[in-house]
């Protein structure tokens, strides 16, 4: 449970591997879905769930090919298909987040006020068209309340209360399954869609977390931990998906 901050004394796994497993997670039982994974340790976690729990996932390889979890060609994806599994809710994106509020709107786009940002970003690109026609996940590497914000600056992705606001049209397909960080995992299963902590990876308590946050979590008394990698997971993570460990690159150890 997280009131203790010692990493569980069986496990060999690293913070990396942990966020591997929880990105990983966001996908099971999704089935015959096109996964897009936009970062290093969601595409590990794409590929671990297509090797393991959720074999029916779709993989790209980000442009017109379908491939297996080792990059293999596995068939072809035209252009024309894979805007129609976008906009029928059949793909499952994992996103980044500049910031992220406490009902998964998301910024990408700007820091400050739009007129006169203090710092642009990648803009708002596909964000919207991904919240608004398909489940949508997001991965923060570094989790702080500069991230994890009250009120994001501004709209791209589109979170429960902005796609309430918007009426069945926006609701239809919108979902956020999951919020992976470097600290721990989350999501919207409360009564008002407001996030949620789920767990936390081990080495972090429920306390760490919401001081790293810029709002109040709904949290159980008891957080667990995030479930530990099964020594088979761990082979793949470390001989086949990623041997040169450039996970640990994104996420050091703690």
């Amino acid at each position: 449970m997280a009131r203790g901050a010692a990493v569980s004394p069986t496990s060999t796994a690293t913070r990396a591997e942990y966020c591997v497993i929880a990105c990983a997670e966001a996908w099971r039982d999704n089935g015959e879905v096109l996964a897009s994974p936009m970062g290093l340790i969601p595409s590990l976690g794409a590929r671990l769930a297509r090797r393991t729990f959720s074999p029916d996932l779709l993989l790209t390889d980000g442009e017109a090919l379908l491939v297996g979890p080792d990059g293999t060609a596995e068939g072809w994806l035209p252009y024309r298909r894979h805007l129609a599994m976008v906009t029928g809710g059949k793909r499952h994106v994992m996103m980044g987040a500049s910031q992220l509020d406490r009902f998964g709107n998301q910024n990408i786009s700007c820091i400050g006020d739009w007129h006169r940002p203090a710092r642009q970003l990648l803009g708002v690109r596909g964000a919207p068209v991904n919240t608004l026609n398909n489940p949508v996940s997001y991965w923060v590497p570094k989790h702080s309340a500069r991230v994890f914000v009250e009120r994001v600056d501004m709209i791209c992705g589109v979170g429960y209360d902005s796609a309430a606001a918007a009426g069945p049209s926006a609701t239809r397909y919108h979902r956020i399954p999951r919020v992976v960080s470097h600290l721990g995992v989350f999501d919207f299963a409360t009564p008002d869609h407001t996030m949620r902590l789920v767990s936390v990876h081990p080495g972090v308590t429920a306390g760490q977390v919401q001081e790293a946050t810029g709002f109040p979590l709904a949290r159980p008394d008891e957080v667990p931990y995030t479930r530990e990698p099964t020594a088979e997971e761990l082979r793949l993570i470390r001989t086949e998906l990623d041997p040169e460990r450039l996970r640990e690159r994104e996420v050091p150890s703690a």
